[in-house]
């Protein structure tokens, strides 16, 4: 589902798997992470954008590819402005799924298959000016059509102005030639919470997600989880890979290193007190983990944040 935040803008709480809007931005934005995927279209200004890709400028003619709750801040030099398409997870899958239908027998090959090819979470896609410049009109219409919430009328229309964009994008996302299981996957980076899924959500799971974001300051450990919902620690780490897509302990850093992002912009809070406020006990560990899922440093985030000033 389009995250409630997402949703709130347009003064309406009903399901939407497409939507679309466009903002100018003129202020820095913090790492934030929804539970969708996102497109974002720059059409004019320009700005410098953290994520696992580290600091990296965007500017007309890029789009930015962010898979669900990976982090991403924004500093504009001066403005941006962009168009976000957000996707919801399942209905994507969907799509891989009757577009592979000759291939896969279900729906879970369909969500294997994304994970072990898409393996970059964020990634810039440089597509050019004038070929994004094709896109402005599907990309307004989307918008248009969004706002209202869905209209089942209007859904066919939407789809196909979103599959026309898609199919001038796919050929530039990156992908893993070689087929990556789950378990490499968590090797290879922090892999991808998912709240939601085409099975029943295990209660054990939703129970330590809720455990884990109540209390993000807590040394939470495997076994103590495991025993709050009655499970061995091995079950208890498959059960929410399955769930989220990652381990407990990679879901909490994720945590951490958004809240941590937030106290930074406090100059009268050093980089020690931001990681201790969040559950590190060392600066070295909360630096190790800011960069992991940020791209770059807190010293080097903060730095950010002067400049813009």
């Amino acid at each position: 589902m389009v995250p409630r935040s997402v949703l709130e803008e347009s003064e309406s709480t009903d399901f939407q798997p497409i939507v679309a809007r466009t903002r100018t931005i003129h202020a820095p934005m913090d790492p934030v992470a929804y539970d969708c995927v996102k497109l974002i279209f720059i059409r004019s200004g320009s700005a410098v954008l953290l994520s696992e890709f580290g600091e990296q400028p965007v500017s007309p003619g890029d789009v930015v590819l962010l898979e669900p709750n990976t982090l991403c801040g924004s500093e504009p030099e001066g403005f941006i402005t962009v168009t976000t398409v957000y996707l919801d997870h399942d209905y994507l899958v969907d799509q891989v799924f009757w577009q592979n239908a000759a291939l896969l027998n279900d729906r879970f090959e369909a969500s294997e298959l994304i994970e072990s090819i898409y393996v970059e979470p964020a990634q810039i896609l440089h597509v050019g000016e004038d070929r994004v410049g094709m896109l402005w009109p599907w990309l307004d219409e989307l918008v248009e059509l969004s706002l209202d919430g869905p209209e089942p009328e209007r859904f066919y229309r939407l789809q196909a102005l979103l599959f026309a964009v898609l199919d001038v994008l796919i050929p530039y996302v990156r992908t893993n030639p070689v087929r990556v299981s789950t378990s490499q996957r968590l090797h290879i980076r922090p892999t991808l919470p998912r709240s939601r899924q085409f099975a029943p959500l295990r209660p054990e799971a939703a129970r330590v997600r809720e455990l884990l974001r109540g209390d993000i300051r807590h040394p939470w450990a495997l076994q103590d989880l495991a025993e709050q919902v009655h499970l061995s620690p091995k079950q208890l780490a498959r059960v929410f890979v399955d769930a989220y897509g990652k381990t407990p302990n990679a879901y909490l850093t994720m945590l951490r290193v958004q809240a941590m992002a937030k106290l930074l912009r406090d100059a009268t809070v050093s980089i020690l007190e931001a990681g201790q406020a969040v559950g590190w006990a060392s600066r070295s560990r909360a630096s190790e983990a800011f960069r992991q899922c940020i791209g770059v440093s807190p010293q080097r985030f903060r730095a950010r944040l002067r400049e813009a000033a």
